[in-house]
């Protein structure tokens, strides 16, 4: 696969929708490239903030585990929770994440994929938690647009409290709380 092969497939991202809003009827969701993109602004923002208050983290690193950890997608499309307890979706990622890769010389991208899944570092945390805050932040925009049968994203509040970056953004994840309750 060319380089520009490769980014014809990114592109797939752009159109392929994630799911999950989807099997609650939102009738156009986001996609899988609004989602990561939004992914990397938020990881960016946090990593300075993270820095600016002497807490060390490679942002630029994070940024990129941001913009890969949903590449895999591209090929394997957005699989819905659900749907994930039948097969490894992880395992199917990454075999896609490194085919596509792979033939340019890119393997060391994988990496970044595994440090995100396995949260192996500062910066995959990170990712992890801008992830959730996407996903909740995104949301609360459907509610606010009137779906209201969302409940079940949010047990990922959990994964955000017990994050060791809570302390630090405790005000961005209690008031996008407050903000659901319409009382931000």
């Amino acid at each position: 696969m060319s380089l520009l092969d490769l980014f014809f497939e990114a592109g797939n991202l752009k159109r392929l929708k994630r799911t999950g809003w989807l099997l609650r009827g939102v009738p156009v969701p986001e996609s899988i490239a609004d989602h990561s993109f939004r992914t990397a602004l938020i990881t960016m923002f946090l990593g300075d903030e993270l820095r600016r208050r002497g807490i060390e983290v490679d942002v630029e690193r994070a940024v990129r585990i941001a913009l890969i950890h949903d590449l895999g997608e591209a090929r394997i499309t957005d699989i819905p929770l659900p749907a994930q307890r039948y097969f490894d979706k992880v395992n199917g990622e990454r075999q896609a994440l490194s085919e596509m890769l792979g033939e340019n010389g890119m393997e060391g991208y994988v990496d970044l994929f595994d440090e995100y899944e396995n949260e192996s570092t500062p910066e995959g945390r990170l990712v992890r938690f801008a992830d959730r805050l996407e996903m909740l932040i995104q949301a609360v925009e459907y509610e606010e647009s009137g779906f209201r049968n969302l409940d079940e994203f949010w047990s990922a509040l959990d994964g955000l409290r017990g994050s060791e970056f809570y302390p630090y953004f405790r005000d961005v994840v209690d008031g996008l709380e407050r903000k659901r309750e319409g009382k931000a």
